[in-house]
């Protein structure tokens, strides 16, 4: 379902320099003082050429962020505006994180690998700009269990443990501090979008267009692209929605500026997997009205797709852009019914039997009060039993904060490549 990676040499190709100035400002990183590598991604550091870097030189760029050879000279904390929980805010940006680097993958794929709690930038506001140890713990485990079940998620690439002591209102304080580095397709949100609009930039808009057909989708403009962008960016927001469903993900905080127009997963901040089938439940405990809810993603999702129609009606007249926006109810159902079946291991019947197929099974999951991991097991008993629930979360945790004993997270990673390789093969 999802790209595994493919190996490739080191090829730096910073082409966000194509976007001027306007894209983002030129940051530095804190100065941590310490820096213990708690996690390197070996698997995708391939992919881009980085996973033959001693533990050294691993530290000296994804904790001291040196530049790596003929790329980008300095960090770009990116500026996008964004929906905050539907509420319009200009006043937001890249707060605790940066663009650090580009290269190509073994696929060819512009890939971005940015950090999240490397310090403050213009768009921190009253942030420190640091990451808690176990949102780094806990960003590890979502990607990797996303990336198993066959969503396009970014993947959590390092981690680093960086010896400052946080206060947080919402959880222990003191408590202790990572910064993490993310291998992305692209940062490229459509809040990105949304903040030329408000500034009324066509001009900065059209740039962004192409950058995003030309280095994000890999095809050349048509004769309208910011229709051609839009279709191509329901498409891929369509298949988000659908894998988070199949997965029983429930991302917590779907605003414009979390929505990558690659549509890939990304930004994990109050995730949950549900344990049964409940289109009510909630990750965040801020989201009161549900806004967030699991069965309320693909809603939020196809609303976030809409403010994208609405900032390229800068460029274009609407009923192109309303027309693309239109398909994504009928692309959605599509996914979720292939995804439905491929994680069942159970063959296409015909479009009508297989609606008609998952319908039942999603009403037998909440009848019969089934767990999600166990329905799926019941067809397909050959795959490992990997969930990945907050009780667990919260052990694996635990054990890094009271012994700092990091061999249960270690082995859940194994676990849950075990079962991803098993849902794959077998599939």
């Amino acid at each position: 379902m999802n790209l595994q990676p493919a190996p490739s040499p080191y090829r730096a190709d910073p082409q966000i320099a194509s976007l001027g100035a306007k894209i983002g400002d030129p940051v530095q990183a804190a100065i941590f003082p310490k820096a213990i590598l708690r996690y390197r991604n070996d698997r995708w550091a391939g992919s881009v050429g980085l996973d033959e870097l001693s533990d050294e030189a691993w530290v000296q760029h994804f904790a001291r962020f040196e530049p790596l050879p003929d790329n980008m000279p300095q960090p770009l904390a990116l500026r996008y505006h964004g929906h905050q929980f539907r509420v319009y805010n200009p006043d937001i940006g890249d707060g605790r994180g940066f663009l650090f680097a580009q290269m190509r993958d073994g696929h060819g794929r512009l890939m971005d690998l940015g950090t999240k709690g490397s310090g403050q930038t213009p768009y921190s506001r009253d942030g420190d700009g640091r990451l808690t140890l176990k949102g780094a713990v806990r960003e590890i485990l979502a990607t990797e269990m996303l990336e198993a079940l066959g969503v396009e998620t970014s993947k959590t690439f390092s981690v680093i443990e960086t010896g400052e002591a946080l206060w947080r209102g919402d959880e222990p304080s003191p408590t202790r501090s990572a910064v993490l580095v993310r291998l992305s397709h692209s940062h490229i949100r459509i809040g990105a979008f949304q903040r030329l609009a408000y500034e009324g930039d066509a001009e900065m808009m059209e740039r962004l267009v192409r950058y995003a057909l030309e280095q994000l989708y890999g095809v050349t403009p048509d004769d309208n692209p910011p229709v051609q962008l839009m279709n191509l960016v329901v498409n891929r927001l369509a298949e988000l929605a659908a894998s988070y469903m199949v997965a029983g993900f429930v991302h917590g905080v779907l605003n414009s500026d979390n929505i990558n127009v690659t549509g890939e997963s990304f930004d994990y901040g109050p995730w949950r997997f549900t344990e049964y089938w409940e289109p009510g439940f909630t990750a965040a405990y801020f989201d009161h009205q549900g806004l967030y809810a699991f069965g309320r993603q693909a809603e939020a999702i196809h609303w976030d797709a809409a403010q994208l129609a609405i900032s390229l009606r800068l460029l274009t007249e609407a009923p192109p852009l309303v027309e693309a926006l239109e398909r994504f109810p009928a692309l959605y159902q599509a996914a979720l019914i292939r995804r439905f079946l491929w994680r069942l291991g159970v063959p296409s019947q015909g479009e009508a039997a297989d609606r008609a197929f998952v319908e039942a099974a999603e009403r037998r999951m909440i009848d019969e009060r089934i767990p999600v991991s166990a329905f799926f097991r019941e067809q397909r008993p050959e795959i490992p039993d990997c969930t990945m629930l907050i009780d667990e979360v919260e052990a694996i945790w635990a054990r890094i904060d009271e012994a700092d004993d990091w061999e249960p997270l270690y082995a859940k990673i194994v676990a849950i490549r075990s079962f991803g390789d098993a849902l794959r093969t077998t599939a």
